[in-house]
């Protein structure tokens, strides 16, 4: 005869097996690959105990912002090489310029030149002819605070922190406007506001595009993965429920 009294506590073995080999399972796929890295390894972000308060959602928005903020540093150091000017307007040495706008990028700090304008508005600012300040640490910043903006202002998000994925997407498109700017914006001499990608008989500079590809295919990544997470909320709490009865029943011989 079967013993139902002790069904309870083999279920519950049975479901800390089940999970162990699970969490076995995944844990050896992440850290196990065959997989060639000639070209480099894929790295994470470090640990961090601020995770614990921080849904899967919440863990991705902050990884694309983190890689959108270091694209754009790394095109202003791009730009400072190509346009040493606009350095030596505020800073000694292009070190200490780029450490400058590291840290406005981080710290979402308002920039002085761009006379309080934020986001798209800061964008059509640092890129108008008449605009004599560090043209360069204008313009990545403003296209940090149009990101920044998008995301409700934060850098950090949490589980109570959430984002309109349609105002990412609008960045996105923003980003795609300040490149078309930054190729095409001239002075009155016919000359690039900011020198940028190059196309030569003997030589192609296309990293500018390429990195602004980047911060473009985060944000509409971003932007589509948050409403697929927001619409598959529903769909998962009925697949929970049609899953209910079938889960809770279990054979006894």
């Amino acid at each position: 005869m079967t013993q139902f009294s002790v069904l309870p506590d083999r279920i519950g073995v049975r479901m800390c097996a089940a999970a162990l080999w699970v969490a076995a399972a995944l844990l050896g796929a992440g850290c196990a690959s065959d997989a060639p890295a000639k070209r480099g390894e894929v790295q994470g972000e470090p640990y961090s105990k601020g995770e614990w308060l921080q849904s899967d959602g919440n863990r991705v928005t902050q990884v694309a912002m983190r890689a959108n903020e270091a694209s754009l540093i790394l095109l202003a150091d791009k730009l400072y090489r190509r346009n040493p000017r606009e350095w030596r307007k505020t800073a000694t040495t292009r070190e200490a310029a780029l450490a400058q706008v590291a840290a406005a990028v981080r710290e979402s700090a308002p920039w002085p030149p761009l006379n309080g304008q934020r986001d798209v508005a800061a964008l059509s600012l640092a890129l108008s002819p008449g605009f004599e300040g560090d043209r360069v640490a204008a313009f990545i910043i403003a296209c940090a605070d149009t990101i920044v903006t998008a995301h409700g202002g934060k850098h950090d998000f949490y589980y109570l922190d959430g984002i309109d994925p349609q105002y990412v997407y609008n960045a996105a498109r923003d980003m795609e406007i300040a490149l078309w700017l930054l190729a095409s914006r001239r002075d009155a001499k016919d000359q690039p506001l900011l020198l940028a990608n190059e196309i030569g008989p003997q030589e192609r500079n296309l990293s500018f595009e390429r990195e602004f590809g980047k911060i473009i295919g985060r944000l509409d990544f971003l932007a589509v993965y948050m409403t697929e997470r927001y619409r598959r909320a529903g769909i998962n709490y009925v697949q929970g429920l049609l899953m209910a009865p079938a889960l809770a029943f279990l054979p006894v011989h």
